[in-house]
């Protein structure tokens, strides 16, 4: 009897898999299989293994010169292409002569001290919690959606963030001026999880295998999300009901309508109070690497761009006008 070869997985789900076994976040999954879905559209559904240097460079030249793209954005399709070729189809294009895309300096969108405090004012509830907390720790937006009631030290006023940007944990200063609030905010979020739990839910995903080696955890209540969503979703792999926590999409509609009635001429999103952070703390003398360690940058040179508000008035150069 003839017994068939298991049929071998499609490319697509061979790179979400390799993706997984490295520990990519889901983000930088969905972006590699995104652009590599639209690498093999742009060359008319050919497979990759039956393609090379030239159609890699014509696909990113395409972008730069037909759609425009920003350098960032060529550079992320580069870095899919690379991995799918290096790590799924094992035929490293290394000795390739891609083309990479020069990425342009630009200054971050900083707030001043003004413009946050009146952002900050047309915020309610908690989305001005979240606001704070951006302002006053300087974690990214994702970050501060993924923290857990284990991750609070309102004793130590810290906060452990934890596998954040290139899988990393760091500390951050938990603002005093945001206990009173936040505490009053996990009271009301306790009370939302114990009816949960009444009603058979009350359960989160946990990071990694956690969930196999602790099986009751998740609906522990210091592995809950400090700021949860308000519904429920079904888990496609498990089937189980988990609580998300609160989508970026939330603070990213309330950020907008806060910049318009704040009268705030800057095209300012949430990720502008992380920048404010870091600028203001160096306008108040904090050593640079003190902010490079509370950023979870890998290079202080990241971190040397909000040095440019040490440069005022033209590097520190008085304007003829002024003496007028």
């Amino acid at each position: 009897m003839n017994v068939s070869a298991p049929q071998q997985p499609k490319l697509l789900d061979r790179v979400r898999h390799a993706c997984r076994v490295r520990h990519y976040s889901i983000r930088t999954e969905d972006a590699y299989h995104d652009w590599i879905e639209r690498f093999i559209r742009f060359h008319k559904i050919r497979h990759p293994n039956t393609m090379g240097e030239p159609e890699v460079n014509a696909f990113l030249t395409s972008l730069a010169v037909e759609n425009n793209v920003a350098a960032s954005t060529q550079n992320q399709a580069l870095c899919a292409l690379l991995f799918l070729y290096q790590h799924v189809l094992g035929r490293p294009l290394n000795e390739l002569k891609v083309v990479r895309a020069n990425r342009t300096r630009r200054l971050p969108i900083v707030l001043n001290r003004n413009e946050v405090r009146a952002l900050l004012a047309n915020l309610d509830g908690t989305p001005r919690l979240i606001g704070v907390t951006l302002y006053g720790t300087g974690v990214r937006v994702l970050e501060c959606m993924q923290l857990r009631v284990r991750d609070l030290d309102t004793v130590r006023n810290e906060i452990v963030v934890r596998q954040g940007k290139g899988d990393k944990d760091r500390v951050v200063p938990l603002p005093v001026a945001l206990k009173t609030d936040l505490l009053a905010h996990l009271e009301r979020v306790r009370a939302q999880h114990a009816a949960d739990l009444e009603a058979g839910t009350g359960r989160v995903p946990l990071p990694d295998a956690l969930a196999r080696k602790y099986p009751n955890a998740d609906r522990q209540w210091g592995w809950q999300w400090v700021f949860p969503a308000t519904s429920h979703y079904t888990d496609r792999k498990t089937g189980v009901r988990h609580r998300h926590h609160l989508h970026e999409s939330v603070i990213q509609k309330a950020f907008r309508t806060a910049v318009a009635a704040a009268g705030i001429a800057k095209h300012a999103t949430p990720h502008a109070l992380r920048h404010a952070f870091a600028t203001h703390l160096i306008e108040d003398h904090t050593d640079i690497r003190t902010v490079q360690e509370l950023l979870g940058h890998n290079s202080v040179e990241t971190t040397m761009i909000y040095t440019h508000v040490l440069n005022r008035g033209g590097r520190g150069v008085q304007s003829p006008a002024d003496k007028l």
